[in-house]
This record gives C-alpha cells, sequence and structure tokens, in this order.
C-alpha cells in the first residue's frame, strides 16, 4: 500500500469521524445551542464546519505520513497510531457530550483529556515524520481555543 492510500483511508476514518459527531451537533445547534449565553470571541456557527473538515484533512494527512513508516518504525508507528485513535475518539466524544448531552461541564473535563492526547499524538508523530507532528499544530491550537470556549460557555450558563 502506498501513502497515498494509506493518507486517504486514514482521510475516510476522520471525515467518518467528523461526521458522526456532526449528526449530534447539528440538532442542538439550532435548538439548546442557541439559548446558551456566549462569550464576544464566539465564532458565528458557520465557521466550525470548514474549519473542523480542514482540520480532519490535515489529521489525515499526518496519520497516513507517519502509517507510511510502518515498515522502517514498525512499533513507533503502531504506537503513533494507537494514540491518534485515541485522540480521535476522544474528539468524537467532546461532541456527544457537549451536544448530545447538554453537558458543558463533563464536555469540559474530556476537552482537557483531548488536549492532552493530541499533544501526545504530536510528541510520538514528530519523532516519526517531523511534517506529520507539524500538521497537527493548527489542530492542538483549535482544541485549546475550544476548550476555552468550552469552559466560557460553561461559566456563563
Amino acid at each position: 500500500m502506498n501513502k497515498i492510500v494509506r493518507i486517504v483511508i486514514a482521510l475516510m476514518v476522520c471525515l467518518l469521524v467528523g461526521y458522526s459527531a456532526s449528526t449530534v451537533t447539528r440538532p442542538s445547534i439550532e435548538t439548546w445551542y442557541v439559548t446558551l449565553v456566549k462569550p464576544a470571541f464566539n465564532p458565528p456557527n458557520w465557521i466550525f464546519m470548514p474549519v473542523w473538515t480542514f482540520l480532519y484533512v490535515l489529521m489525515a494527512v499526518a496519520a497516513g505520513l507517519v502509517w507510511d513508516k510502518i515498515k522502517e518504525q514498525n512499533q513507533e508507528v503502531k504506537t503513533a497510531l494507537g494514540f491518534f485513535l485515541i485522540q480521535l475518539t476522544l474528539n468524537a466524544i467532546w461532541s456527544y457530550l457537549f451536544f448530545g448531552l447538554k453537558n458543558p461541564m463533563l464536555a469540559l473535563i474530556e476537552i482537557a483529556v483531548l488536549e492532552l492526547m493530541i499533544y501526545e499524538t504530536y510528541l510520538k508523530f514528530i519523532k516519526i515524520n517531523k511534517t506529520a507532528g507539524y500538521l497537527l499544530i493548527p489542530y492542538m491550537v483549535w482544541v485549546a481555543f475550544a476548550a476555552i470556549l468550552n469552559v466560557s460557555i460553561w461559566w456563563l450558563n
């Protein structure tokens, strides 16, 4: 399997996770989420889908680049991809906690764990492929921003 195929498979997985999370998010956006008090820096709702799509693409490319090193660094790649799958799962769970259960406090605790797992994934990826590690930086920054937004919404409500 070549690098492009690995990236495409990773992209399909990432986009499937994103789609799965969106099925819980979308119904709450127009009902529950609009009733919340939000901080002044809250972005408009339309910005989230393109940003997340872009981040899922970056994550997929990063995972594909790491996966491509499986023959040279078998155990390191397996460990790194294990961390990647854990953080990807946590990524989806956040939407279920925040939008599905409508529980910003529980989502806040979970997003802190998510951020740590993304950072650990970054550390694993950068040792295998520097570009792959760098591709996770915008994701880490966005999730840090999302955590600040999450805590603000919890505090204001």
